[in-house]
């Protein structure tokens, strides 16, 4: 079982007043600055509705909870016949090499990196203390592909995703849903803060920050799955 860390010393707004405000201003993504990424504060953040990621040009960590949030239910994700085939000759594990994917994940020459040293080393801990998780495609020994992201209870905040062969990532994605599809699925909650036009050919949808936060809270009263437990 996870081992709650200490609570956070921060305060982190509620997002539900941000969300009817009626505030004639267009409500921001970027909600909050500061703060630090210690187990209690990121726990505490993503049970209200956050994610922390980093400015580039500062050393301010940003927290961020957008407007449109992408979900990806679970009976939504589509399965082409290659990605059947692809699976078919790859293996799934969980958590048996969560700091090589997160170091996959954070290869400088990948487009738009934003996982830096104090997010990896912040992520680590948190899979040592059982809140973080890797899924993991393999193929004849090898690493090809993998996701890591945070688990509480029916929430899975998937962070980052890499492959270094085709289709190794969305393999991993493959085998997050089916795990995650046992007796609980339909109150569960896969995360994928933004959609962008690939995870939106996967099945990711946008519900609105009041939506998500309902479908937050539901998922936050039931069980992590068991082989994440």
């Amino acid at each position: 079982m996870p081992v709650e860390p200490a609570p956070s010393p921060w305060m982190f707004p509620d997002l539900r007043e941000l969300a009817g405000s009626g505030s004639s201003d267009e409500p921001d993504d970027l909600v909050a600055m500061g703060a630090d990424l210690e187990p209690g504060t990121l726990l505490a953040a993503y049970r209200c509705g956050l994610f922390p990621m980093p400015d580039p040009s500062t050393s301010q960590m940003l927290w961020w909870s957008p407007v449109a949030r992408g979900v990806l239910p679970l009976d939504r994700l589509k399965v082409s016949r290659s990605l059947r085939q692809s699976a078919a000759k790859m293996e799934v594990r969980v958590d048996t090499a969560f700091v090589d994917v997160v170091t996959a994940c954070a290869d400088p020459a990948r487009d738009s990196g934003w996982i830096d040293g104090d997010i990896a080393a912040a992520y680590t801990h948190l899979h040592e203390l059982g809140w973080a998780h890797s899924v993991e495609a393999w193929r004849d020994g090898e690493l090809v592909g993998g996701l890591y992201g945070v688990a509480i209870g029916g929430l899975f905040a998937g962070e980052s995703m890499f492959h270094t062969q085709r289709d190794a990532s969305k393999v991993a994605l493959l085998g997050l849903v089916d795990l995650l599809r046992d007796e609980h699925a339909g109150q569960r909650l896969l995360d994928v803060q933004w959609q962008t036009p690939h995870l939106a050919s996967l099945g990711v949808v946008e519900i609105a920050r009041p939506a998500y936060l309902d479908c937050l809270s539901r998922a936050l009263a039931v069980p992590l799955p068991k082989e994440l437990a």
